[in-house]
């Protein structure tokens, strides 16, 4: 398999740190690439005409999009429990891993906002939505920790959580988050973790 990558990726080290958890990292091929909202990769679009990554190119040439499609299908192909069996526990990792990608979602538009965008064009107002976005969301996950499981959902709750400390390290979230920093403190020392680190 390929995956075009990018090493500042949240939604890349998503789909890394699961093949890892399945056991099937080694079986993937990181393809450089350079992935922007504006200066789009026409190497990426080729096989993806979103020219987004991370975009997974399967053994038999299937193109897989969008990280919660890639994690669905590593997990059928590796057998895995990442999506659990039982419709309840299948659901509650879904609905974190959908919170967790929207407080992802909502970094990268701040950081796109302010890293991008020309700073006369700025819109403060948007960027004060996207942050609150991102707090009410690590409320409910302060108010409803995800205990010991891996599954989809934790694993994108991690990678959201070591993106705000990669590009905002000052924005202090642990301070109302006690719990949820106590949480990723243990899961950020597995070993999925520590080898697919932002960089």
């Amino acid at each position: 398999m390929q995956l075009f990558f990018s090493p500042t990726s949240p939604y890349v080290r998503k789909v890394l740190v699961a093949a890892l958890e399945l056991g099937i990292g080694d079986r993937i091929e990181k393809l450089a690439s350079a992935a922007h909202p504006i200066n789009r990769d026409p190497t990426i679009i080729a096989s993806n005409p979103l020219g987004q990554v991370p975009t997974l190119i399967a053994d038999d040439g299937t193109v897989v999009a969008d990280s919660r499609v890639i994690l669905s299908y590593l997990n059928d192909l590796a057998g895995g429990t990442l999506l659990p069996a039982d419709p309840k526990a299948r659901l509650r990792a879904e609905i974190d891993q959908s919170l967790a990608d929207g407080i992802t979602v909502a970094a990268l538009l701040v950081r796109y906002e302010t890293a991008a965008r020309p700073a006369e064009r700025l819109w403060p107002e948007w960027v004060a939505g996207q942050w609150d976005k991102v707090r009410t969301t690590l409320a409910h996950f302060e108010a409803n920790p995800p205990g010991a499981r891996i599954d989809v959902g934790t694993i994108a709750l991690a990678c959201a959580l070591s993106y705000l400390d990669f590009r905002f390290p000052d924005h202090g979230w642990r301070d109302s988050c006690p719990a949820l920093a106590a949480w990723y403190a243990a899961f950020e020392q597995r070993p999925s973790m520590a080898a697919t680190r932002l960089a």
